[in-house]
């Protein structure tokens, strides 16, 4: 009796993908765009925060959004009315993720002259959004303070790849067994170099720091 054949195909796709991601990081960079990846749960306050960050930097970069969901189009509109700029949903037919392909896709939708920052909005989940490169320059992503402290000790691949790290809803913090030192130092394990920045998107506490974060690695990256 022959055996059974194993195919490894989980490993094929992200081998696949990431040879996509890295052609298409070298087109961005060849083109001058910085693409910032922004991953987070459903509900953590994504959309928030990218107006606010958007509208203390649009005056100084030429930026454009892709907001990745499964289905409608209330992000992207809400980005494009509360900033004015260039703004385009993205449906992904039911998948949690997006690849480099995908992102390439969007990518292709938007008018691209001209633009020196483009922000993807991935879809709400940490767990599937951190297993695809999408071909960004940096990866962020944003804990909520109701989510609780432990999230990077549940979710350790999440926090592993980003480059920072936003604590929002720090205004509701006395309403929540939330330690933000022990919070800090779950993510450090899981990945020393993390930028840890608490914010209210609410409020617009702490947005400037992460708009200075970005400011700082574009200028570093060009």
């Amino acid at each position: 009796m022959d055996e059974v054949r194993i195919i490894e195909i989980k490993k094929s796709v992200f081998e696949s993908n990431d040879k996509d991601a890295d052609n298409l990081r070298k087109e961005l960079k060849d083109k001058g765009i910085f693409l910032l990846n922004l991953m987070s749960s459903p509900g953590s306050g994504k959309t928030t925060t990218l107006i606010k960050t958007i509208n203390l930097l649009k005056d100084k970069l030429r930026i454009a959004v892709m907001e990745a969901d499964i289905d409608s189009d209330v992000d992207a509109v809400k980005i494009k009315e509360a900033t004015g700029i260039q703004s385009i949903q993205l449906h992904t037919g039911g998948m949690c993720h997006l690849d480099a392909e995908m992102t390439r896709q969007g990518l292709d939708a938007l008018e691209l002259e001209g633009v020196d920052f483009a922000i993807l909005e991935n879809v709400g989940n940490l767990v599937c959004p951190a297993e695809f490169d999408t071909g960004s320059s940096k990866n962020a992503m944003i804990l909520s303070v109701p989510e609780g402290e432990d999230k990077p000790l549940k979710y350790p691949l999440m926090f592993s790849i980003c480059d920072v790290v936003l604590i929002n809803k720090m205004d509701v913090m006395p309403y929540f067994d939330f330690n933000l030192e022990k919070c800090t130092e779950y993510i450090h394990m899981r990945n020393p170099k993390a930028e840890v920045i608490p914010i209210c998107a609410k409020t617009g506490e702490g947005v400037d720091k992460f708009a200075e974060w970005l400011l700082k690695e574009i200028k570093n990256w060009k």
